[in-house]
């Protein structure tokens, strides 16, 4: 009997920064740090550092050290790392139709809105 590898898929992706340092590499192609950090402000250095390094380590970012003064380093989606980008997108769009599903939803109430997205 076959299993289902969705867990496997969202082992990678789980967590709240991962899908959106995808979605801004996947945008914005190469990035350095510092531009990643700035498009997303609410990530402290920490988080970023260590969110980049478990995709480096499932090949899905690529991590390129430039050897100058001071050190150069950039990121980018990987080839393999690619295929994930179709799926990012997707979960991107559907996002953006769930938020309009619930105002629809909750449009006559939407402090219960407000309250249960707290």
């Amino acid at each position: 009997m076959d299993e289902c590898k969705a867990n496997t898929a969202l082992d990678i992706l789980i967590g709240k920064w991962k899908p959106i340092i995808l979605y801004h590499l996947g945008r914005g192609g190469t990035m350095r740090f510092s531009e990643l950090q700035k498009s997303i402000p609410e990530i402290t250095k920490k988080m970023l550092t260590s969110q980049l390094r478990e995709l480096e380590y499932h090949d899905i970012v690529h991590r390129e050290i430039y050897m100058q003064i001071p050190p150069k380093v950039e990121y980018s989606i990987t080839e393999y790392g690619q295929t994930l980008f179709p799926i990012i997108s997707l979960m991107h769009d559907w996002g953006e139709k769930h938020v309009v599903h619930l105002e629809e939803k909750y449009s006559d109430n939407g402090d219960a809105l407000q309250e249960n997205a707290n």
